[in-house]
């Protein structure tokens, strides 16, 4: 119960701060949405020279990626430490952080809190309904449960990865370029894993398992019955990948010795 109070003080405290900037908020909004038009133009040019992607048509793709957006959004919310090697290690912080009687991870993540990023999910459920309308989708009462499971476990795969990436400045605290690099990779799951080949495949599935975010869980509601297995690992894998980064986490910060000079 501390810790859902802390969450939500801290969520009181960031939506004042946040409804003080409206035209900020508002700017920041509409530059998302113009973001995501972008990705879905780019679908939509690429079916405009062939019908079908690997045995996926454009419909398809287009659902696929209104799912990716779903967990992501939540990702973006409250996992936004593409920054942490530099704000917390280089500049010392991470001592501030380690004074408090609460987890530092926990921390970190609701000091860094982005809550506007949720319009993506908003965006994203908007595009899985056009795609599904277009599809001729039907739902069973037990879906909408699953798809918020499946949401959950893609945003903890996501997550999980950028934890254990932010945990490498407990040992090198100098800067690295593997959070933009690894932010690309991430898009790779927007697509069906099929497009790849088979070492691309085979990480983006149990390595970097970025599919489970995107196209395995959206194989359940399309319907591709080949892919259900995968689909219904995702919860799994994001529990998984999420309690590794936790003790990777918190091997660091006992590593961690204080900034220094």
């Amino acid at each position: 119960m501390f810790y859902v109070s802390m969450f939500g003080q801290y969520i009181g405290q960031y939506i004042k701060t946040r409804l003080q900037y409206r035209t900020d908020l508002v700017v920041e909004f509409l530059s998302d949405l113009m973001f995501q038009a972008v990705n879905l133009i780019f679908i939509l040019v690429v079916f405009g020279h062939t019908q079908l992607l690997a045995g996926w048509n454009r419909e398809e793709i287009i659902f696929i990626y209104g799912f990716f957006l779903v967990p992501y959004a939540l990702f973006s919310s409250f996992f936004n430490i593409w920054d942490f090697n530099d704000r917390y290690i280089v500049k010392g912080e991470m001592d501030r952080i380690l004074t408090r009687p609460i987890h530092s991870l926990f921390q970190v993540i609701l000091e860094r809190m982005e809550l506007e990023s949720l319009f993506g999910a908003i965006t994203g459920i908007a595009i899985m309904f056009y795609a599904g309308a277009q599809l001729d989708l039907s739902l069973s009462w037990y879906d909408p449960l699953l798809f918020i499971v499946m949401v959950i476990g893609g945003a903890l795969v996501y997550g999980g990865i950028f934890v254990m990436l932010a945990s490498i400045g407990f040992w090198a605290d100098a800067k690295t370029a593997i959070m933009p690099m690894m932010y690309n990779i991430g898009n790779y799951g927007r697509y069906p894993v099929d497009i790849y080949n088979g070492v691309i495949r085979f990480i983006l599935t149990w390595i970097l398992p970025f599919a489970f975010v995107g196209v395995y869980p959206s194989a359940y509601f399309l319907g591709r019955e080949e892919w259900y297995g995968y689909a219904f690992l995702t919860p799994i894998v994001g529990i998984v990948f999420f309690m590794l980064a936790i003790f990777v986490w918190n091997t660091g910060v006992k590593r961690y010795r204080g900034a220094g000079n």
